[in-house]
């Protein structure tokens, strides 16, 4: 059996630099989308609904592209077509979905956002998906953790820059604010931005991946050119996931639906607690909007610097629990915390538990999988990410009321889950399919 090469660290940073583009597009999608459907007229307690629909495609869609790709051998390779497929389609739709309310006299704005909003996550996953493949096809399991590790660091800078441009476009003059009905001009050229950033990205992956012939990957991944003419079917596939597939999803079904209540109620929990402003109208709505993508800078600046520690801690499920802990904690102070200064420090610690989110089970499950099917699984496991946030989104407007419409308790709900998930940790045991490292 051939072993994968070590591969140098800038041939690992090549193969996820295009990340940085789509976790800006990603990012703002997550900061966003929520401000602009309040600004377009949704009820609060409707606001959790409109996210059902990103996940509801992506798992239907990524499975498709997981199995599509395993079989798909071109000059580009077999997933650079998938990645600049997904970015083109995210491109043009970050053009148009803060412009929503420009279609008002041919089709009602709010049902445009939702089209918009649908496309957009499923073309950003499209594009997303194919460089954790990359590392899963291309990398042996002593350099996987640094690979994971490297492209959680380019997710996290790029979504700092995606948190951080409405308030920047702000400082320097853009429009914060604009008519009821019509989305500020800050949050526009933001999209605009990372419209153009995902651009040069896709290109940069485009020309300096070099994915491997079939002959090689065949070789090193010990699959016969029968065993890749087979089509297994999705059912049969899960049939025989291993036990691994189980396990760490049920941490991920914790862990997602938390953050699916910080992505769609930070915005009205910090008008709530330290803006006292929850009209959508208002200037200090607004100024809460640009604040929230403040604190999600801050989240993934939690998230850079606690990335670096976690291969520091020998017991990988150990610094998993621990992590999701610490993000509990986060969580759960929110709601206590009136001043927007403080916020910083929860969601600092809420980064924590994202860095290992983007990581550890990528890493645990790419270990335990077959190279030849390495495409599907991972497009199948994008639904231990999806269904906790269709789940999520399906309850979070019984739960707001439930709780009188408050907002900043919905995180501390977060808190909950997270400890859950941090729990469930302890009932993973990994499997390794073959060592590929010398």
């Amino acid at each position: 059996m051939r072993a994968k090469p070590d591969l140098s660290f800038r041939k690992l940073w090549d193969l996820s630099f295009g990340f940085f583009g789509v976790q800006i597009a990603y990012a703002l999608q997550s900061a966003n989308i929520s401000r602009i459907f309040a600004t377009l007229g949704a009820d609060p307690h409707d606001l959790s609904y409109f996210w059902i629909l990103p996940p509801l495609a992506g798992i239907i869609v990524q499975p498709i592209v997981g199995a599509s790709s395993d079989r798909t051998w071109t000059r580009l390779g077999r997933r650079i077509p998938y990645l600049i497929a997904g970015s083109a389609v995210a491109v043009a739709v970050m053009c148009l979905l803060p412009n929503a309310s420009l279609f008002k006299g041919y089709i009602d704005a709010m049902w445009f956002g939702v089209a918009a909003l649908m496309l957009l996550d499923t073309s950003i996953n499209m594009a997303m998906q194919p460089f954790k493949m990359l590392v899963g096809d291309m990398v042996n399991e002593r350099q996987k953790g640094l690979a994971y590790s490297i492209q959680s660091f380019l997710s996290n800078a790029g979504s700092l820059a995606g948190y951080l441009f409405p308030i920047l476009f702000t400082y320097i003059g853009i429009s914060n604010m604009a008519s009821p009905g019509t989305i500020p001009d800050s949050v526009v050229y933001s999209f605009y931005g990372g419209a153009a950033i995902l651009i040069l990205c896709t290109l940069y992956s485009a020309l300096r991946i070099k994915e491997m012939p079939p002959e090689e990957f065949r070789s090193f991944h010990r699959i016969s050119k029968q065993e890749l003419r087979d089509k297994p079917g999705l059912l049969s596939l899960l049939r025989h996931a291993p036990k691994v597939f189980w396990s760490v999803g049920a941490v991920q079904f914790f862990c997602w639906a938390a953050f699916m209540y910080m992505w769609t109620y930070s915005t009205g929990a910090v008008a709530d607690n330290v803006w006292h402003s929850p009209n959508p109208s208002s200037p200090g709505y607004q100024a809460a909007g640009n604040w929230t993508g403040v604190l999600f800078a801050i989240q993934a600046v939690g998230s850079i610097c606690w990335a670096p520690l976690l291969p520091l801690i020998k017991n990988r499920k150990k610094a998993y629990s621990l992590s999701l802990f610490i993000g509990g904690i986060g969580f759960a102070a929110i709601p206590f915390i009136h001043d927007a200064y403080l916020m910083f420090v929860p969601y600092f610690l809420i980064g924590c538990a994202w860095a290992a989110m983007l990581a550890i089970p990528f890493t645990i499950l790419t270990n335990s999988v077959s190279g030849k099917n390495m495409g599907v699984y991972l497009g199948l496991f994008n639904g231990s990410i999806c269904i906790p946030q269709i789940v999520a989104a399906l309850a979070g407007g019984s739960i707001l009321r439930r709780i009188g419409g408050d907002q900043p308790m919905m995180l501390g709900i977060s808190g909950l889950l997270l400890w859950a998930g941090a729990l469930c940790v302890f009932f993973i045991k990994e499997t390794f399919v073959h060592q590929n490292a010398p």
